[in-house]
């Protein structure tokens, strides 16, 4: 049956004059609501109000226009039932044949600040998801178009005379996806405002996993693993998605977990500072007067180990940091702004990846972590938390001078994002040992206290959870470490803190643990 009618309703109006002009010289028919009926009529084109269609007028400010049975019948109403083409015929229901229809910007509207209940709800599309729906589901005769990137496509293929059922099914699944994105962010927003009234109630009963693929990425961690970076459709660019490219290969899936982890931890500092990154853990941040002195200082807390690695600056950078680290082999480096010398100097290292950053970084999309599992997903709130200095309880005091409260922060704030077991030396504002992701709290100590060598002298130490044994203490102090500083809470406390006292190190208690599995 040949098509010939159109309903088009749409907020974003992008192609539908095109579009309009090819359904019409194709001898389609048009109905259209509102502001689509507007633009059709101002660019010639013959469209016919859907008031006037169906002989009820929009009511209640327009919340009713396309609600009724010569609608929704002749979108739902089977072609090949023979008693549905009679009810059709008796209530004098006509077939429509496409819908064209995008929603309310219920999303955009959410996003920006300080958008109340009244305006949130008024932006929720009642008739554009129920005509997708309709149209849908009868998508062996009707073709249902929720985006305006697929209206090319459809008329290249109508002309043609190929437009078949694999693609009205292929419009169809894509247009329940939208409307189940849609709704996810409605129940999504509504829970999030009761949440405020009932603050006990930390994580939603309900989780909508909505997502859009923003690129495909060459493969995942390793070559036979096919990957992509999605987002949250609706939700305000951040972090990754709102950084800008500005030269370099395409970023693997590998650049992007390292660079979301640089970027994380250098805008938790005030003062300049850079991190660098190797396979998710930090192997060198540092604080500066400006970011050519962090990066300097950062690169020499282990400049084996920040080969090949990940950049990250809370500030601009210019042409003396951009010639300082072109001397070294980076993979990606990441900064809030560059100057247009320190552009021209990155440009002569053809691979390097150079990412301008937002002047913010979350610590996790939407503000909640999520890991999968056979069979299920994890989720938590992100780490935002960070026990402030004045808190700290003293359990030892030192043998030597008072050590300083900045150098304990910093080594206390990299444990946070150091896979565990975290052990972190620093001193006068840089890290000068890393020791991850080990199955023994000593072990970790061993490879920070000789990746730094000498410098462990007069160094601090910095742990993301309590020392169940002395004997990660003891191995730091005999090398020169000379405060500690950790949440406490083992059974052995006290036998850690008689260690501390009898080898005349410093030791503080946080209360705080920073586990990053």
């Amino acid at each position: 049956m040949a098509m010939a009618t159109a309903l088009l309703s749409v907020h974003d109006k992008t192609g539908l004059v095109d579009l309009g002009k090819g359904l019409t010289a194709l001898g389609w028919t048009l109905l259209a609501t509102g502001g689509t009926l507007r633009a059709l009529q101002e660019a010639g084109l013959p469209a016919q109000e859907v008031a006037e269609f169906t002989g009820a007028p929009e009511c209640f400010d327009g919340r009713v226009k396309t609600l009724h049975p010569k609608i929704h019948g002749g979108l739902l109403f089977r072609r090949d039932q023979e008693s549905h083409r009679a009810d059709a015929e008796k209530l004098g229901i006509a077939p429509i044949d496409l819908v064209v229809v995008n929603l309310y910007p219920f999303e955009a509207t959410i996003a920006r600040e300080g958008v109340t209940w009244g305006e949130a709800i008024e932006q929720i599309d009642i008739g554009g998801p129920s005509m997708i729906r309709s149209a849908a589901k009868n998508h062996a005769s009707v073709t249902v178009l929720s985006h305006p990137d697929q209206y090319a496509a459809f008329l290249e293929k109508l002309k043609a005379g190929v437009w078949s059922e694999a693609d009205r099914r292929r419009c169809a699944l894509e247009a329940f996806q939208r409307t189940a994105a849609y709704d996810a962010a409605i129940s999504a927003w509504v829970e999030k405002q009761l949440a405020h009234e009932d603050a006990g109630k930390a994580l939603p009963s309900r989780l909508s996993l909505i997502l859009v693929q923003e690129q495909t990425l060459r493969y995942g961690e390793n070559p036979h693993q096919q990957a992509a970076f999605y987002t949250r459709p609706g939700s305000p660019k951040e972090g990754i998605a709102a950084s800008k490219q500005h030269q370099g290969k395409e970023l693997s899936f590998n650049n992007l977990l390292d660079s979301d982890a640089a970027a994380q931890l250098v805008w938790q500092f005030q003062q300049p500072a850079c991190v660098i990154v190797k396979h998710n853990n930090p192997c060198g941040v540092a604080y500066g007067a400006h970011a050519l002195e962090a990066f300097i200082r950062a690169q020499a807390g282990d400049p084996l180990s920040s080969f090949g690695g990940i950049v990250a600056f809370n500030r601009p950078l210019g042409m003396e940091v951009a010639k300082a680290m072109t001397q070294s082999f980076f993979e990606v480096i990441l900064a809030p702004s560059f100057t247009g010398e320190a552009l021209e100097v990155f440009a002569t290292k053809k691979q390097l990846r150079v990412l301008e950053t937002p002047s913010r970084w979350p610590l996790a999309a939407g503000g909640m972590d999520l890991r999968t599992l056979g069979g299920g997903y994890l989720a938590q709130g992100a780490d935002a938390a960070f026990q402030p200095f004045e808190r700290w309880e003293v359990k030892a005091s030192g043998n030597g001078p008072k050590p300083l409260a900045e150098d304990l922060m910093l080594a206390q704030r990299v444990a946070k994002a150091v896979k565990s077991n975290a052990i972190v030396l620093a001193k006068d504002g840089a890290t000068v040992g890393i020791g991850a992701g080990q199955m023994s709290r000593v072990d970790s100590v061993e490879i920070a206290v000789r990746k730094a060598g000498d410098r462990a002298k007069g160094a601090v130490l910095g742990s993301d959870a309590f020392f169940p044994f002395a004997d990660g203490l003891e191995v730091a102090a005999m090398a020169g470490v000379s405060a500690f500083v950790q949440p406490g809470g083992s059974l052995r406390d006290a036998e850690v803190i008689a260690a501390a006292q009898k080898m005349g190190v410093w030791l503080y208690f946080t209360g705080m643990r920073h586990f990053r599995h």
